[in-house]
């Protein structure tokens, strides 16, 4: 008689898939990691395929075990659901969205309010950087993925799996405090004997490649000198808005400041036009997913 699926593996094999490492996977699913690898052995051998490549380090799936991981999550998704609508549990429609920092702190709160204005929602906000959340969303640990998009840097996804739309359009651009400004010390592209000062994203983050682009493209050569480094632009801003130094912010980050006085210190030759999109993976059709989805469908701006 052949094995039974257990949909502990199902779990089992998404955790892994998601970490990329199978300690860190068994630790997260409360295993030692003999019988985590056991239960990814019976997975497999209940499919007749290999999901992960053992031949390789770092942890690695193989193309089977790409192909078979978004099942994987949509058959965990079909069960839940079935089990909530049988048993009338829970009350709200629950949906796991995957947002940048810059994202969450700024347009959220008020897309929340559309979101569930109608119906009663529940969501997971998963916030985190390029990388993992795009892991998240392949892996099928979020339902929906929002972030931000440029032509020079698009996201390579296979649109015959992921469906993209559009939310809005607006720009990452130079800002500084009116009253640097009003001292001179804002002008770009700046002069060797006064070099402007300026704050910049660490090495790495989304807006620090965004940022190199504008500087690399200006029609003239940056002169300024790093006084201030983060990740996070909403540190940046605050840093702008005491007159610290300038800051290349998306316009959602300083819409989302209350009494600043930032102003754009460019023509336009220092921009850089950026859309937020939302993603999601065309085999995700729960109930909850299709309602989100649609209502985002009928915003031109969020």
């Amino acid at each position: 008689m052949g094995l039974s699926l257990d949909i502990r593996w199902l779990q089992d094999f998404l955790t892994v898939a998601e970490t990329g490492n199978f300690t860190r996977a068994a630790e997260n699913r409360n295993a030692s990691q003999a019988a985590f690898s056991r239960r990814i052995q019976s997975l497999e051998a209940w499919l007749g395929a290999t999901l992960i490549d053992r031949g390789v380090f770092p942890t690695r799936l193989t193309p089977q075990g790409e192909r078979f991981k978004e099942y994987a999550g949509e058959i965990l998704r079909r069960v839940m659901d079935a089990r909530s609508e049988l048993t009338g549990k829970p009350t709200q429609d629950h949906i796991r969205v995957a947002v940048p920092y810059a994202i969450a702190t700024s347009s959220l709160p008020a897309w929340w309010s559309n979101w569930s204005k109608d119906r009663n929602i529940a969501c997971s906000i998963v916030v985190g950087n390029v990388h993992d959340m795009m892991t998240a969303l392949v892996s099928g640990g979020v339902d929906i993925l929002i972030c931000f998009h440029t032509a020079q840097q698009p996201i390579q996804l296979d649109p015959a799996r992921y469906e993209r739309l559009d939310l809005k359009n607006e720009s990452i651009r130079p800002y500084a405090s009116q009253k640097l400004v009003e001292k001179g010390h804002a002008t770009l592209p700046g002069h060797p004997a006064k070099p402007l000062p300026l704050l910049m994203y660490s090495p790495g983050v989304y807006f620090a490649r965004m940022t190199e682009l504008i500087i690399d493209a200006a029609p003239q050569k940056l002169i300024g000198e790093c006084v201030i480094e983060s990740d996070m632009s909403d540190v940046l801003r605050e840093m702008a808005i005491k007159g610290f130094g300038i800051a290349w912010l998306p316009e959602c980050t300083v819409e989302a400041a209350s009494g600043h006085d930032l102003v754009p210190i460019d023509d336009g030759s220092w921009s850089l036009c950026i859309s937020t999109v939302a993603i999601r993976a065309h085999v995700n059709e729960r109930p909850a997913v299709n309602r989100l989805w649609t209502k985002l469908q009928s915003f031109t701006t969020l």
